[in-house]
């Protein structure tokens, strides 16, 4: 955070309006010219977004619905909720996504919808996803909370077909927490807009601006996921820096890219052989466990006792206790992402780290590693 992101927020106080009004509309006006999405809806969460998108497409009670377990529940607990069924492809054990060949096995006349996961910063091979979707006539709706600013084949993500980013803090851009929802579809925009904010024909912006009317109409019911101006405040001063801190961020990646090959016990994040963009939203590393003779969440305690900080992106969603409890799911049935799932970890990667902070990292990584090896 940075004092033009402070004092936008001032201003939004000083202001007088500070939920949904012309702060978040300039906000979803310029992430939409930004990725070139015809149609921008702000809202809450991309959690938020998703079920408004899932709901507003007709998502129904044994819908089938292909993604990856390697993402954050957020994504499959909506599908859940919504009386739907997950159903999973394994993932590439290099870029930890799913491929269309992988989607077309699993698809059955139950199927609905297609799920794929950006992920950390790179994109999904969508020409072959979208190809089969149309071939196959079913619904694709990319997870793109990892990938906001990523390019695919020279086109940013979100400018076609329907996109969810997410602003959560730990991601390339932050409005404290948000999500947004890009389509080229009208209808299914207009339908998003209601029912993030409780069924009604207008939000608050367009009742109480001086053009507009009190009078409240509910079209449907819905839920409360509309967006504030506090947080589009924050959202338009990022916005200006999000291209900034990507390069920084693809400066980092390339430090720790050239410090990790003399260390055979950590794996990194392959990159797609396909042409697209990478923002580098997580820096993932891969835990060799049998040769360096400790676990990852051993590896991820002994960087935290050295004052460096690790995240779980993600424990495959599989495997937590609700969806085992469901039989479906079978230990060994996606074996790459329970490979995957067992071994990462993510490393510091943030606009504000220096070249000796990337060091200290590494050298942390070292010393984990050296202790592991003296101990056995």
């Amino acid at each position: 955070m940075e004092d033009d992101d402070i004092q936008g927020v001032v201003e939004v106080l000083k202001s007088g309006w500070i939920t949904t009004g012309p702060k978040c509309q300039a906000f979803e006006k310029a992430f939409g010219e930004y990725v070139g999405a015809p149609y921008s809806c702000a809202v809450t969460s991309a959690t938020g977004g998703l079920h408004c998108v899932l709901q507003a497409l007709g998502l129904k009670p044994g819908d089938e619905v292909i993604t990856s377990s390697m993402t954050w529940v957020s994504t499959v607990n909506m599908i859940e909720l919504l009386g739907g069924r997950p159903v999973f492809a394994d993932i590439d054990r290099s870029t930890l996504m799913i491929s269309a060949r992988d989607i077309e096995a699993l698809i059955t006349p139950k199927t609905r919808m297609i799920i794929p996961i950006h992920y950390a910063g790179a994109s999904a091979d969508l020409d072959a996803i979208r190809d089969l979707a149309k071939r196959r006539n079913l619904i694709l709706i990319e997870d793109a909370a990892h990938a906001v600013g990523t390019e695919y084949k020279g086109q940013r993500i979100g400018k076609t077909g329907t996109s969810i980013f997410s602003f959560h803090p730990i991601k390339n851009i932050t409005t404290g927490e948000g999500g947004m929802v890009c389509t080229d579809d009208a209808a299914l925009m207009e339908r998003v807009r209601r029912l993030k904010f409780h069924g009604l024909s207008k939000d608050a912006w367009d009742r109480y601006s001086k053009k507009g009317s009190a009078i409240m109409e509910v079209v449907e019911p819905g839920y409360k996921y509309n967006f504030t101006d506090i947080q589009a405040s924050l959202g338009l001063t990022q916005l200006k820096k999000l291209d900034a801190f990507n390069r920084r961020r693809t400066e980092l990646a390339a430090m720790y890219d050239e410090l990790f090959k003399d260390i055979p016990e950590i794996g990194r994040l392959g990159k797609p052989a396909y042409d697209q963009k990478h923002t580098h939203h997580l820096y993932i590393v891969f835990l060799d466990i049998e040769n360096a003779k400790l676990t990852r969440d051993q590896f991820v305690q002994a960087l935290k006792e050295r004052n460096i900080g690790t995240g779980i992106h993600f424990r495959a969603a599989h495997l937590h206790a609700y969806y085992q409890q469901t039989g479906r799911y079978p230990i060994g049935s996606l074996p790459n992402t329970e490979w995957a799932s067992e071994r990462l970890c993510s490393i510091p990667l943030f606009p504000s780290m220096t070249e000796k902070d990337v060091h200290d990292v590494v050298n942390a990584i070292k010393d984990v590693l050296a202790s592991a090896r003296s101990n056995t």
